[in-house]
């Protein structure tokens, strides 16, 4: 049978636009990609990258009476809303227009408007065109989801929160993920009054008990009003606020409500259902290990799958997809010891187990120390850090590495490799330490704090 292309791509995110690219340039394929909003994804235009750049800002905020402290005389000044959201917004544009170019100069084929699936091999386009082609694979992401509550309507998520008109005096958000966590620091340092409800008893549920309470506590102290146990019942709109009644009866009025509640895969009306392709209890679209839908044609990679839900995952998923479809070389995606970084204020880098998960598989020894970093001591700043390592009594190896610092996702990033290549606790022992460094903790901790 012949086909329009050799692939065809819906979603032109992260993880899409590098399968569709790596296709066509480095195997020849022919390919399309259809793309129905912008070309970046989530992580381009309302996530990781938009997201970083106000954590940057907002860092600015506290590095004044710390260059006072360090015998600088200079003065603080106000936050520029609108100066910042200006030039956050060419910078976007800079990079849609990158992703844009490299699909055009790979030779792949362009279509700005939605494509569901007709069968195995074929797409209708929003235009009502059709195309087929060999292989079919999709990478829509995921979108926020909102609360069932009286009122949410008047919230925002966190695809709105790039694109205020104006920086709201107060703020209420609603969640305890990294996206709340991230978005309540982000906002505080910007110089908004800032509280934030989570349902449940601690901030980040899944990672590490000591070190999220460690964030948890730092962010109060940075002051941040966190509530724990506490929900969204109702809101109401009055003038341009909202007044929110919580779970516990209190009632507040704020300028913005912004609802961090989690995310569901985008992979409704795509005609899966039609085809058999199987789903979720999210509605995730289930693959294998390469990838394959249970359509053999069909393959899906990204947060449409709701395995790891980060961008670098999705364009390895993605590689490993050309590798297995169009090289002839079946790879199966590694979602094993994955380095994680959370930009809350303080950052949390983490790898590997937590300590509570690690107890539960084996044996554990703990190496825990917590301190004042010399440039913080020095400015006379109350903040703590966090160096941990978890490490099997067994086989000695480390089975997690946690860090709570300012800088702990470039640490992690490079203490990844030791705990992916299977280093031992001697191994980072025998580690001449890089003096002075908060992360030389991480080769000089020689007792364990705690066995389990």
């Amino acid at each position: 049978m012949s086909f329009d292309y050799d692939l065809f791509v819906i979603g032109g995110g992260s993880g899409g636009v590098r399968a569709a690219r790596v296709a066509a340039g480095d195997a020849g394929a022919r390919v399309a990609l259809a793309e129905e909003d912008r070309y970046g994804g989530t992580c381009v235009i309302r996530g990781c990258v938009p997201k970083k750049l106000m954590v940057f800002a907002s860092e600015y905020s506290g590095m004044v009476s710390d260059a006072q402290a360090y015998g600088w005389s200079i003065t603080p000044g106000a936050f520029d809303w609108d100066k910042f959201h200006g030039k956050l917004a060419a910078e976007l544009d800079r990079l849609e227009g990158i992703y844009r170019n490299l699909l055009k100069n790979s030779g792949v084929e362009t279509f700005d408007q939605r494509a569901r699936l007709v069968d195995a091999h074929t797409v209708e386009l929003a235009d009502g065109s059709r195309k087929t082609a060999k292989h079919i694979l999709i990478a829509t992401g995921g979108r926020p989801v909102m609360p069932d509550v009286p009122g949410a309507e008047l919230g925002i998520s966190s695809n709105e929160i790039f694109h205020l008109p104006e920086l709201p005096k107060s703020i209420l958000i609603v969640g305890g993920g990294y996206i709340a966590c991230e978005f309540a620091g982000i906002m505080n340092g910007l110089g908004v009054e800032v509280t934030q409800f989570y349902r449940g008893a601690q901030i980040l549920r899944g990672f590490d008990d000591e070190a999220r309470g460690l964030v948890s506590d730092e962010m109060r102290k940075n002051g941040i009003d966190l509530h724990f146990g506490t929900n969204v019942m109702e809101m109401v709109r009055e003038g341009d606020s909202i007044r929110v009644t919580a779970s516990n009866g209190d009632e507040k009025v704020f300028d913005q409500v912004m609802f961090a509640t989690g995310r569901n895969p985008n992979a409704d009306d795509l005609g899966l259902e039609a085809l058999g392709i199987e789903r979720g209890r999210k509605g995730e679209i289930l693959v294998d290990k390469y990838s394959q839908t249970s359509v053999p044609s069909v393959y899906a990679i990204g947060d449409v799958t709701d395995r790891v839900n980060l961008t670098p995952v999705a364009i390895r998923e993605g590689m490993a997809f050309v590798e297995t479809v169009f090289k002839g070389n079946p790879t199966p995606v590694d979602h094993e010891l994955i380095p994680t970084a959370i930009f809350t204020q303080p950052e949390m880098g983490t790898v590997g187990l937590s300590e509570e998960d690690a107890a539960k598989q084996e044996p554990i020894e703990v190496y825990s120390t917590s301190f004042r970093p010399m440039q913080m001591g020095f400015a006379e700043r109350t903040d703590r850090v966090l160096m941990k390592l978890v490490v099997s009594k067994a086989t000695r190896k480390v089975l997690g590495c946690h860090i709570v610092a300012p800088g702990a996702g470039e640490m992690i990033q490079l203490a990844g490799i030791a705990v992916k290549m299977g280093a031992t606790k001697e191994d980072f022992d025998r580690t001449v330490a890089v003096h002075p460094t908060m992360a030389e903790e991480i080769v000089t901790m020689k007792s364990p704090v705690r066995s389990a």
